[in-house]
């Protein structure tokens, strides 16, 4: 069983490669009627068995509660937003640590920073430009024409050495899920941090959150 989280565009095409796997399947969103309702006719459950397609009404403390329920081999992280760090958020009591981000920038070749503030970096090799559909992550971006030097995860790594980097496996062309163990993992590692840096990460793109938890 896996969970989708965000029923739009890509939860579709999520639902479209579980399917062909012949894999059980949950999708939670807000809209009971998303995308992925209308075009796949999911029904609504409030019970999730281990097996079958269901849709499930809710927001993130919801596909919260479905991750511990659920033990999802992969949750793939399709709404607009850093899943894990959202839900970190919900889990814990936290606030932007600032600090940190100040010292993982001036690691980080300027050609690949997107958006800084707030305690959020948002990195990736196609900065100013759109990516293709259903890219396949070549050596030399089809859109940008950068050969990157190694993978996004790897230059997060080197940033930021003690963050927690959660790696976006690809599944097909142009759609990533994560490990629901490395998720679980996560959590477990941020409960015993005061400050932490927890970041998601792909072969192109990378997006990174310092946080410092509310006394």
């Amino acid at each position: 069983m896996d969970l989708i989280i965000g029923g739009g565009k890509y939860g579709c095409y999520a639902i479209e490669y579980l399917r062909q796997k012949k894999k059980g399947f949950a999708v939670v969103d807000t809209d009971p009627d998303c995308l992925a309702v209308k075009r796949f006719k999911l029904k609504t459950f409030e019970r999730i068995a281990p097996e079958g397609e269901f849709f499930v009404h809710g927001n993130l403390p919801k596909a919260l509660e479905l991750i511990d329920i659920l033990n999802p081999e992969y949750v793939f992280p399709t709404a607009p937003v850093h899943i894990v760090a959202d839900l970190a958020k919900i889990k814990f009591k936290l606030k932007p640590w600032n600090e940190a981000i100040n010292t993982i920038l001036p690691k980080l070749p300027a050609v690949v920073v997107l958006r800084v503030g707030r305690g959020k970096l948002v990195v990736s090799f196609n900065r100013d430009h759109d990516c293709i559909e259903k890219c396949t992550m070549p050596k030399i971006c089809p859109s940008s024409q950068i050969k990157k030097p190694c993978t996004m995860t790897e230059l997060m790594r080197f940033a930021s050495p003690e963050a927690f980097i959660l790696i976006s496996y690809s599944m097909a062309p142009g759609m990533g899920a994560l490990k629901g163990s490395e998720i679980i993992e996560f959590f477990d590692w941020a409960k015993t941090k005061e400050k932490f840096v927890v970041a998601t990460t792909c072969d192109c793109h990378g997006v990174l959150d310092a946080f410092q938890k509310r006394i």
